[in-house]
């Protein structure tokens, strides 16, 4: 069945990337991160000095600046999170489509929206300051996250703040402010927030992945910039 939003931006492909305008296209390229990746068997990926390692190995191998990908994607990266992985069932598919670049990128709005909540998740392993945009298109609500951003960032917005397609929204963290993960920007679409604010789960456990895969469709209806 195909879902108001797919019918919308099926219509409207004009689509603006949540990373500064000024990288393009042409200098980004896919990071496979999941548990089949041969590449990661030897690395500890939950390290965020070695797993930046392995981005900017892969960002030098293509001559890239903007690493992304992740959507649905197991992984080993949250193996020594309690909060993802200390629970009888882990979690460890990633509901999001991360975007791997240095601290301090520009993050911006990929389409008009209004801040609904924001705040900064602290525990490590979580997103670190987040923003959370509430969206409306042909009457269907919906949302976006953006987590592991700056301090700075959620320092001087408000509820209701308006943010224009393409315009200014925070700058990415570094990993002693976005706990313990390689700088990188994680997107990702929410439908029904259930009554969370500031925060809404980007990692899902396999029990659960019916419910969030539909609550929280492939970004790339928006962004359009995978296969």
């Amino acid at each position: 069945m195909i879902s108001p939003l797919e019918t919308y931006f099926a219509k409207h492909r004009n689509p603006v990337l949540p990373i500064e305008e000024s990288i393009s296209l042409e200098k980004y390229c896919r990071l496979d991160l999941s548990v089949s990746n041969n590449d990661l068997n030897d690395i500890d990926i939950t390290d965020p000095a070695l797993c930046q390692q392995y981005v900017d190995k892969v960002l030098s191998k293509t001559d890239s600046i903007v690493a992304y990908g992740g959507y649905l994607e197991k992984r080993n990266i949250y193996a020594d999170k309690l909060s993802f992985a200390g629970q009888a069932v882990s979690r460890d598919i990633h509901l999001g489509i991360d975007f791997w670049t240095a601290a301090g990128t520009k993050v911006v709005a990929p389409l008009y929206g209004k801040v609904h909540s924001f705040q900064n998740n602290k525990t490590v392993g979580d997103y670190g300051p987040t923003i959370i945009l509430r969206h409306e298109v042909e009457g269907f609500q919906f949302h976006t996250l953006y987590g592991h951003l700056s301090l700075a960032s959620i320092e001087n917005i408000h509820v209701g703040q308006v943010f224009e397609k393409g315009s200014s929204l925070a700058t990415l963290g570094t990993p002693d402010i976005n706990v313990n993960y390689a700088p990188h920007l994680h997107f990702q679409i929410i439908i029904d927030m259930e009554g969370m604010k500031g925060d809404y789960p980007g990692v899902c456990s396999a029990d659960k992945l019916n419910f969030y895969a539909k609550n929280c469709p492939n970004p790339n209806i928006l962004l359009q910039i995978s296969d």
